[in-house]
């Protein structure tokens, strides 16, 4: 098995290194500009561009179920093929929904070791969201590598700051294997404010940031958004063949209620149903592509469902009762946020002073959203409230995109 995976390696893409100007940090790959017609290469794939920043390193690897270098056919973990070239791991960090991706959204995962290989997992979304100066004790470098999905709700981005920051405060390297962004084709929603800052939004951005997860560490890293400003010595290992304006299809599913390209495309703007009474799907098996609720009328709404536990969502909102609203898996492939469902469902609900919870202002960043739905407004006004701030985040966004 050994000798098998040295020989999937020995055809890696051999990156080269490049400085970016503006922001200082190391960049490695290929950024060549013919890149439409070439199949996208990930970061972890180009195995040469990385192994030497290893060799002879104990090595914490930050990963879960999406952090597999893809050959033909052929899924291999990167965790795994790293023991396979004799890199010295000594142990691996999970995020939300654990290493093999299969907790619940928000569910606690506990520290544990891996049956496969050994390691120990020392979880990052438990008793611990930061993981602490004794856990990195020992280490010479961090290897992060999950697939993001390009939305500031989605908690992979809170893990990377998290990650940066102690290895800031401890001078350890960390090196980001990038991954393309099924959501980098626009940006879009209103900006985070102090008000709401929590696990599930960080730092001041739009809900779709537009940005890959190796470009968004460098701008956490550029704007001095970690503690006391520190700054995280950052590589980050390029794509190859990849553009904001890429075709994307995520080949692993980045967590459990994200099973397909349609889910993902819909999450942005679905997921602020989270913060109401409305449910997004989760406990079937149409998750963040259909909504509904009991409080909705069905003479207002040609779709119905009934939540389920199931996998990943072991005691669904409404759980046993008939929602009733919109099936959107035949919706044309969204460009921007949509909060005409999530302002229909408000003017369409039974008791309106029940329809927000407080986990609302967190997922919309801003108090300014639900009181703008309250107050009637539509769509386009309400987005029109955006455009100034969205200018302003393009401009610091520009300083670090590398594709």
């Amino acid at each position: 098995m050994k000798n098998l995976i040295r020989l999937v390696f020995s055809l890696a893409l051999i990156g080269c290194t490049s400085k970016n100007s503006k922001s200082g940090q190391s960049e490695i790959g290929d950024l060549s500009q013919n890149k439409t017609d070439l199949e996208i290469v990930t970061a972890a794939n180009k195995t040469e561009a990385y192994i030497s920043l290893l060799k002879g390193k104990k090595v914490g690897v930050v990963a879960n179920q999406t952090s597999v270098i893809f050959k033909d056919k052929t899924n291999v973990h990167l965790v795994d093929s790293l023991l396979a070239l004799d890199i010295n791991i000594i142990k691996v960090f999970a995020p939300e929904h654990g290493f093999r991706g299969k907790a619940d959204a928000g569910e606690h995962v506990a520290d544990g070791i891996d049956e496969s290989t050994g390691l120990p997992i020392i979880s990052l979304y438990g008793e611990n969201r930061k993981p602490s100066h004794e856990h990195l004790k020992g280490l010479d470098v961090m290897l992060f590598d999950i697939q993001d999905v390009g939305v500031r709700f989605y908690t992979y981005i809170s893990t990377l700051h998290n990650v940066m920051e102690v290895c800031a405060e401890l001078n350890i390297p960390l090196i980001v294997l990038d991954r393309p962004n099924p959501n980098g084709h626009y940006i879009d929603g209103p900006m985070l404010e102090k008000e709401a800052k929590s696990f599930v939004g960080m730092h001041p951005v739009p809900t779709v940031y537009g940005m890959t997860i190796g470009e968004y560490g460098k701008m956490i890293n550029g704007e001095k958004w970690l503690e006391k400003g520190l700054q995280c010595d950052l590589t980050v290992i390029s794509l190859s063949n990849y553009t904001h304006d890429s075709e994307y299809d995520l080949p692993i599913i980045p967590s459990p209620n994200l099973p397909n390209a349609k889910s993902i495309n819909l999450y942005p703007s679905l997921c602020l149903f989270e913060g109401t009474n409305v449910s997004a799907g989760r406990g079937t098996e149409m998750q963040f592509q259909i909504f509904g609720s009991p409080f909705l009328a069905e003479d207002s709404f040609d779709f119905s469902f009934t939540p389920q536990p199931n996998f990943g969502a072991k005691n669904p909102k409404h759980n046993g009762e008939i929602c009733f609203g919109r099936d959107l898996r035949n919706t044309e492939k969204l460009s921007g946020l949509n909060l005409n469902w999530l302002i229909e469902s408000y003017k369409n609900t039974e008791n309106k002073e029940k329809f927000f919870n407080n986990f609302f202002l967190k997922l919309a960043g801003t108090s300014k959203l639900q009181k703008q739905i309250e107050q009637g407004l539509s769509f386009e006004k309400i987005k029109a409230t955006w455009q100034g701030d969205l200018e302003k985040f393009k401009d610091i966004r520009e300083k670090y995109v590398l594709y």
